[in-house]
């Protein structure tokens, strides 16, 4: 399952399964609740039964020894007749006697009560468990129902863009080739329409090589690896396209999980970008510390850092969707990646997950 897919797979797994378990925690406290007012009303009439048979003189053999009486002395006090007192071990009712002139307190203990309402307790904690692991399943068979749409839809334009890419790759390599010709021509050297040219073409080979690179995210093998090394290669191409620009690499024993061709991808997408934008005779450190990759360069910075990973966002210090790419592999690799900017220059954090 692609990061994309599991992503989706996730919120509507979540959303289903807790909201269904919401309700089945709600509908288990009412019903407690409900039950628990049943069985206060069952121990009020068994204790109004008790004094009845005390006032008609009948036997109590049929009650049980958590009945106690005693009668009260005459009060001034007006007592409801609905009172029914709850103490922590006992239930307590005063029930007026002939004119009012004494009151039966009858007590009965609270000991059978309590035993019933716990074996009700845990009867309803263990139903919501298994309505709860039952709906956990059928959350699971639900969220890979519908996310089987999107993963067949993305599966199609996948092969659209994989095809595509793969004709692209002829005309591409010629164009290059042939700007290689034009570039020796003494009489072309130092024209604007060929610098034009030579940019837009740039510009097409490395979104050519992006999209590649993205559409082999469902192949990702992923392996621990030496990354200095990788670092330095990539440091070193595009050293060499911008001789002006002084490197400053850091980097001894960092081994991290990943696709070495992706990983490749973000370093390129974004040291390109620093070296495009930076202020001449600039510099670009690259060092480890805490297990991070830090990649800082000393260029104009980035007006809105925390929109540049959008497709959609585009300026001179953006490279449109090289970026969008770069996140989109960091994610894929378990990869946070953050960015801090000022005027003095600008900060990319490459932050491995702990797993």
């Amino acid at each position: 399952m692609l990061h994309h897919e599991k992503k989706a797979f996730f919120k509507f797994f979540i959303i289903y399964f807790v909201s269904v378990s919401l309700l089945i925690l709600a509908l288990g406290s009412l019903y407690f609740e409900q039950m628990k007012e049943n069985y206060l009303k069952t121990e009020e009439f068994s204790i109004i039964e008790y004094a009845r048979h005390i006032k008609m003189g009948e036997s109590l053999k049929g009650f049980s020894s958590d009945f106690k009486h005693n009668f009260n002395a005459t009060t001034s006090k007006h007592i409801d007749m609905r009172n029914f007192e709850i103490t922590q071990n006992e239930f307590i009712k005063l029930i007026p006697m002939k004119k009012n002139s004494r009151y039966l307190k009858v007590i009965k203990s609270k000991k059978s009560y309590d035993s019933i309402l716990w074996s009700l307790k845990k009867r309803i904690i263990l139903a919501q468990i298994g309505l709860i692991l039952l709906f956990a399943f059928i959350s699971y068979i639900l969220a890979k129902s519908a996310i089987k749409p999107l993963k067949e839809s993305i599966a199609t334009l996948d092969k659209f863009a994989k095809d595509l890419i793969h004709d692209l790759n002829t005309p591409v390599t010629s164009i290059q080739l042939n700007m290689k010709l034009l570039e020796k021509n003494r009489e072309l050297e130092g024209n604007s329409a060929i610098k034009r040219i030579k940019k837009s073409v740039n510009t097409i080979s490395e979104l050519h090589e992006n999209l590649t690179i993205l559409l082999q995210e469902e192949t990702f093998q992923m392996q621990t690896l030496p990354l200095c090394s990788v670092i330095e290669e990539v440091a070193l191409t595009q050293k060499q396209i911008y001789p002006t620009i002084k490197f400053e690499i850091e980097c001894t024993n960092f081994k991290a999980k990943v696709n070495r061709k992706a990983f490749e991808q973000i370093l390129q997408n974004i040291i390109s970008n620093a070296c495009k934008y930076n202020s001449k005779d600039g510099f670009i450190k690259i060092y480890i510390k805490d297990d991070a990759l830090y990649i800082e360069d000393s260029g104009e910075g980035i007006e809105e850092p925390n929109k540049i990973f959008e497709r959609s966002y585009s300026t001179k210090e953006s490279s449109g969707i090289g970026l969008d790419i770069v996140k989109r592999l960091s994610n894929a690799m378990d990869i946070d990646i953050e960015v801090k900017s000022s005027l003095k220059g600008t900060l990319f954090i490459l932050k491995w997950k702990k797993t």
